[in-house]
């Protein structure tokens, strides 16, 4: 990936890399209710958040940092990976780690402006996802985007302290408007 910056109304996203790397950010990773959805679930160290952030970079994945444009405060990460270009299909995740911006609405900008430059710049075709489903707030975003449910996984794992199920859901982009 070349260092692709891109912008919207509010927000600047930049390709992350190890200058992102915070006690700040490390504390979101550690936070219970940033984390309840996600596959890690805290202990992580700046070290390990470095070698990881060290990881994507080298291996070249589409990863933006999520910077207010007004203040440039790091507030959490998108990413589109893997991305398969023969079939033109990727996969995208977010993270919004600074609590504090939680329900302005830059989790839908930022999708937003990624989703358009995968669809216009990468040509990719479809963009996939996997949300679990008790992740509500998550799961009407992306209704809100476009997305679909394909499948419901019956007791995916244990998130939030019980066990839940996960969607896999896509959006095409034919239908991105």
């Amino acid at each position: 990936m070349l260092r692709i910056d891109l912008t919207s109304k509010r927000l600047l996203l930049k390709r992350l890399s190890v200058d992102h790397v915070s006690t700040e950010y490390l504390s979101w990773l550690n936070d219970p209710e940033v984390n309840g959805y996600l596959e890690i679930k805290g202990k992580q160290t700046l070290a390990m958040l470095t070698s990881y952030i060290e990881q994507q970079y080298n291996n070249e994945v589409y990863f933006w940092a999520i910077h207010l444009k007004d203040s440039n405060k790091h507030i959490g990460n998108i990413k589109i990976d893997p991305i398969n270009f023969e079939h033109k299909s990727g996969e995208y995740g977010i993270l919004m780690g600074d609590r504090p911006n939680w329900g302005k609405g830059y989790a839908k900008e930022a999708s937003l402006r990624i989703i358009k430059y995968c669809f216009e710049e990468l040509k990719l075709s479809k963009i996939t996802l996997g949300v679990i489903q008790d992740n509500i707030n998550a799961v009407k975003l992306y209704e809100k985007i476009g997305f679909t449910i394909d499948e419901v996984k019956i007791d995916a794992g244990i998130y939030n302290h019980k066990l839940s199920n996960s969607l896999r859901m896509s959006l095409h982009a034919k239908n991105f408007k």
